[in-house]
């Protein structure tokens, strides 16, 4: 299973594969250029972490894949300065310099969604931010949440 480095973790502690988790997660791949992401996929993520903060791991993965290359010190700190200061991310933050995470998942854009089931298994794949995305993801996670309640 191909994962951020423990080094490319630059926001929020670093988060072990899926493959490790005793929850259900939520990750999603982004990029600071696209206006879906930082308009409705970031504030996405950061109400579904106030609405089942510990109950689930939730990732932000900041990729290059569809669109520029750019070297770590291009990027990462725009990226802290945005996670840390601007958007004030509650959760953890990892970066994709050469897109092979987003690659790796097959994802179609940015943003894009991979829900994982405790253990690893990937359980949806679901691309971009508009309402429909944003349901679909929402409703299985208030699912996840009603069966951790149980």
């Amino acid at each position: 299973m191909l994962w951020p480095a423990p080094t490319d973790f630059v926001h929020g502690s670093p988060l072990p594969p899926p493959t490790g988790w005793t929850r259900p997660g939520l990750v999603m791949t982004f990029n600071l250029e696209c206006p879906g992401c930082v308009s409705r996929g970031i504030p996405f993520l950061k109400r579904l972490h106030g609405e089942f903060g510990d109950r689930v791991n939730l990732l932000a993965v900041h990729t290059s894949l569809g669109h520029r290359d750019l070297a770590r010190g291009d990027v990462e700190p725009t990226l802290v300065k945005f996670a840390r200061d601007f958007a004030r991310l509650p959760f953890a933050v990892a970066l994709d310099l050469d897109g092979s995470f987003a690659r790796h998942w097959h994802t179609e854009g940015t943003p894009h969604w991979l829900a994982f089931a405790p253990g690893g298994e990937l359980l949806r794949s679901v691309y971009g931010s508009q309402e429909n995305a944003q349901t679909r993801l929402g409703y299985l996670l208030e699912e996840w949440a009603g069966q951790a309640e149980e």
